[in-house]
């Protein structure tokens, strides 16, 4: 596999033209979006991850051998920003969502460790409002034993299942022991391959 860097971009309309199909990563600011990518193409240093929450605030654009795009979006939530800073960050979340014709697949990340955010409901229940297909990637795994991790996971559950009728195909990962690295790139290139 190999990966390349393609740009970073201040709104959608300063992208590319639509192109290879576009798989989206979005979550709230110190989820480990940027150390799951790199995890996940074998690059420890593709996607720049930070100590200080909220530093992705561009559309960061990864192109995967010639077969398809990785799109990094910026952390949402981030409470150091301010309020002004946080809606219009998520403005450019929202119209890439709404707008991208090459959107394809986004996978919304999730802290495993952390009960269930609001913000992360919201935007889940959005993306199902606006019909767009949405996977979930629980991070940080190895942070937790099996019986608080399916404690963790039956708590999402509940709350997902208010609002939508079945549970998203969801996968747990860990960008620190590559766990679920194999089960996302194979669920990538099979939802390529059929008429998704």
């Amino acid at each position: 596999m190999e990966c390349t860097f393609v740009g970073s971009y201040p709104s959608v309309d300063k992208m590319p033209p639509d192109g290879l199909p576009e798989f989206v990563f979005i979550g709230r600011s110190n989820v480990g979006k940027s150390s799951l990518i790199n995890m996940l193409v074998g690059q420890k240093n593709l996607a720049h991850t930070s100590s200080m929450p909220g530093k992705t605030q561009m559309i960061n654009l990864f192109q995967v051998d010639n077969a398809y795009r990785i799109v990094d979006l910026p952390g949402y939530g981030y409470a150091r920003l301010s309020k002004k800073h946080r809606n219009s960050l998520m403005t450019m979340i929202r119209t890439y969502l709404r707008d991208r014709e090459a959107l394809f697949l986004v996978f919304q990340l999730l802290d495993i460790r952390v009960k269930p955010q609001k913000l992360d409901l919201d935007m889940l229940y959005w993306l199902g409002d606006q019909g767009i297909p949405a996977s979930l990637l629980y991070t940080k795994a190895d942070k937790l034993k099996s019986l608080e991790i399916k404690d963790s996971l039956e708590a999402y559950e509940l709350e997902i299942l208010k609002s939508w009728n079945s549970m998203p195909t969801s996968f747990l990962t860990s960008a620190l022991v590559g766990e679920g690295r194999q089960s996302v790139l194979n669920y990538i290139a099979s939802s390529l391959s059929s008429d998704h």
